[in-house]
């Protein structure tokens, strides 16, 4: 499975899940391999150290400084890798209503991670950009 690509169809049924919990990201020394009883939900290397996603409880537990604190909604929809302009379109749609937001694009699903205040506000406004995609007045010209 590849995955959708067309932008209408994907915006239409993107299916966003508030997932339970809280979420921090974390920089930390060493490897993988020392930190995996933490259960990260995402990992990245860069030059400073190994990013790390978390449950809250899990860094506050292990000291582990953070700023901020976030809640991750998942797009219900399989979205091809190769997919032009689909979270320009939601990242443009939630900025437009002052919310950040942290995009993780995993194998089948994108991963939305914004800030715990505004979780409830970005689940409202990406449902109505669901229930308007494709309409006339919606524009789609973001690549």
């Amino acid at each position: 499975m590849t995955g959708e690509k067309e932008l209408t169809r994907l915006l239409r049924e993107m299916k966003p899940t508030l997932r339970d919990g809280e979420f921090v990201f974390c920089s930390v020394p060493g490897t993988l391999r020392e930190v995996l009883h933490l259960a990260p939900e995402a990992c990245f290397w860069e030059a400073e150290g190994l990013s790390l996603i978390l449950r809250r409880e899990a860094a506050e537990t292990e000291g582990l400084p953070f700023a901020g604190i976030f809640r991750l909604i998942t797009l219900g929809v399989h979205s091809s890798l190769k997919a032009v302009g689909f979270l320009a379109k939601i990242t443009a749609t939630l900025a437009a209503e002052g919310i950040g937001v942290n995009p993780v694009a995993a194998y089948y699903h994108d991963h939305l991670f914004v800030p715990a205040d505004r979780a409830r506000d970005a689940m409202t406004v990406l449902r109505k950009l669901a229930e308007t995609a494709g309409e006339p007045g919606d524009s789609e010209d973001v690549k």
